[in-house]
C-alpha cells in the first residue's frame, strides 16, 4: 500500500521568541503536523515546555499538533496536553510500566495514541499494544537534543515496525525523528517511515522555512 509522506517539523529547532510566527510559516510552507517535543529534565536531561505552550500553539495552527512526551510519569500528564489542544500524544516504552494502560488513557481523552522508543530498546518491548496504537515513532537519534546525526541502524528497525504493522493490517502512522533532512528522508521513507519529523533541517539560518519544506519533500517525492 502507497502511503502519503507527511512532515512535520519540530518547534525544538524553532525560534521561541517568535514561536507563533514560526509555526504559522510552517503551515503556509505545506507542513502537515506540527511536531512538539515536551522533555522534563529527567527522562532526558533537557527541560522543554508544557502544555501552556502546547495551548498557545493550538490558537494559531489548524495542523494537527503531535506531542512527544519525553517524560518520566507521562500518564500524570496526558490529561492536561490533551486539553490543551494535543491531536496526537506520544509516550516512550521506556516511561511505561503499564504501556497498554496508558494508549487506552490517550485513547480515552480523545486523542491519537502514539508509542516510541530509544535506539536501544528492543521493538520488542513495543509488539504487545501495537494493535492498539494510532502512531509507532522509531527514533533515529537519542532522545534530548536537536541537530543529532542520524543512527544508520534506525532503517532496519523502521523496516521491523513497518512488517509487523502491515501484517495486522495497521493504519497507524509510522514515524520517524531525529537526523532527518533531504539526504536521509528517501532511505527512512523506504524503510517504511510515512511520518518525517525534521528540526534543524527546517528552522536554520541557510533557507527560509518554506525552502527547507519544499527541499525535505522534494527529496521523498517519487
Amino acid at each position: 500500500m502507497t502511503r502519503a509522506v507527511r512532515i512535520a517539523p519540530s518547534i525544538l529547532s524553532a525560534d521561541f521568541a517568535h514561536l507563533g510566527d514560526q509555526v504559522r510559516t510552517a503551515e503556509a510552507a505545506g507542513a502537515d503536523v506540527i511536531h512538539v517535543d515536551v522533555m522534563d529534565g529527567r527522562f532526558v536531561p533537557p527541560i522543554t515546555i508544557g502544555p501552556l505552550v502546547v495551548e498557545s500553539i493550538r490558537k494559531v495552527t489548524s495542523l494537527p499538533l503531535d506531542v512527544h512526551l519525553m517524560i518520566v510519569e507521562p500518564e500524570r500528564q496526558i490529561d492536561a496536553f490533551a486539553a490543551a489542544g494535543a491531536d496526537t500524544i506520544t509516550v516512550h516504552v521506556e516511561t511505561c510500566p503499564h504501556l497498554h494502560r496508558t494508549v487506552q488513557q490517550i485513547k480515552k481523552v480523545g486523542a491519537r495514541a502514539g508509542v516510541t522508543l530509544n535506539p536501544g530498546t528492543s521493538i520488542e518491548a513495543l509488539r504487545g499494544v501495537l494493535p492498539e496504537v494510532d502512531q509507532v515513532l522509531v527514533m533515529s537519534v537519542n532522545p534530548g537534543w536537536g541537530g543529532q546525526q542520524f543512527i544508520p541502524a534506525s532503517l532496519e528497525r523502521l523496516k521491523t515496525v513497518r512488517g509487523i504493522l502491515d501484517a495486522l493490517g495497521s493504519e497507524a502512522a509510522l514515524e520517524v525523528d531525529g537526523g532527518i533532512h533531504e539526504k536521509t528522508a528517501p532511505a527512512a521513507v523506504a524503510a517504511g517511515a510515512d511520518l518525517l519529523v525534521a528540526g534543524s533541517a527546517i528552522f536554520n539560518d541557510r533557507e527560509s522555512v518554506g525552502e527547507a519544506v519544499a527541499r525535505l519533500r522534494a527529496s521523498v517525492q517519487a
